[in-house]
């Protein structure tokens, strides 16, 4: 699909007329999958911070370092002011070796907390007319500093929704947080059972979607798919599963020099972002 066969307005303007080829799927939030249960533990400042703000994510026990009371005493007050949340215990460096994975950059404080509740994708992928609608899908991206930065990323750039696989794609975790650096709370992150169905639903829904290929003919600077863009990113080394593309309306690449093969793909979704988000 070129610019010139686009049926849809430009890029500024709202979506046209759905295209009669896309058969209704069935709805994707019949089959959503819920975050997985039981706790987990965050560290790090910022991911920790953010959960606190967070009212929907369900705190237990929190801990800061006696090293770093200080550090944190105001910002904490402030936060748990008139908030529901475990009171903070000061404790020594082992708590934190104990408790926590290997090498993890606490920065001396950490929150044992639930998992965000599990969200529907008509509800996170709502249309809002006028506005730019942009959701970022990832096929089989496994790796969670990498899915963690695509989440920074996508916050960045006023994403509404990442949509990942169930199987497939890492589970909420310190270390993807740590890479969100606190994004994780602000960006619905919607986990389907099937990509492909989640994707129709999308179109359904009055989405263009657009797979990033290094092969592909046109740019995300040339594609002009109007306000309400799917972006679907491949796992690194694989890029896009043939089951996936054949679910995207075009696929779209990034000018880079032929000097370098690929970008990482926490990279080329930041570049695509910043594209697909300008005015």
């Amino acid at each position: 699909m070129s610019k010139k066969t686009n049926p849809r307005k430009s890029r500024h303007g709202s979506a046209g007329p759905k295209s009669p080829r896309r058969m209704k799927p069935a709805p994707e939030r019949d089959k959503q999958i819920p975050a997985a249960g039981g706790g987990l533990w965050l560290f790090g400042r910022h991911p920790v911070m953010a959960a606190l703000a967070n009212r929907e994510r369900q705190k237990h026990r929190l801990l800061v370092s006696r090293k770093n009371a200080d550090q944190y005493r105001e910002e904490l007050a402030e936060l748990l002011d008139g908030v529901p949340s475990p009171h903070p215990e000061l404790v020594g460096a082992e708590e934190f070796e104990k408790l926590l994975p290997e090498g993890s950059l606490h920065q001396g404080i950490a929150l044992k907390c639930s998992p965000l509740p599990g969200r529907h994708l008509d509800e996170a992928c709502a249309i809002v007319e006028e506005a730019k609608n942009l959701i970022l899908v990832l096929d089989q991206v496994t790796d969670p500093h990498n899915v963690g930065a695509i989440i920074r990323s996508a916050a960045a750039f006023g994403a509404k929704a990442i949509v990942t696989p169930d199987r497939n794609a890492p589970p909420e975790s310190g270390t993807l947080a740590k890479s969100a650096s606190g994004c994780l709370e602000l960006i619905p992150w919607v986990r389907v059972t099937n990509l492909s169905r989640a994707l129709d639903q999308l179109a359904e829904m009055g989405y263009w979607r657009l797979g990033l290929d290094g092969y592909a003919e046109q740019t995300v600077a040339e594609a002009d798919f109007g306000n309400n863009i799917v972006l679907v990113l491949g796992a690194e080394g694989k890029g896009l599963r043939k089951g996936t593309r054949d679910h995207c309306d075009a696929l779209v690449k990034l000018p880079i020099s032929e000097r370098v093969e690929s970008l990482n793909v926490s990279n080329a979704a930041a570049v695509a972002l910043y594209e697909f988000s300008r005015d």
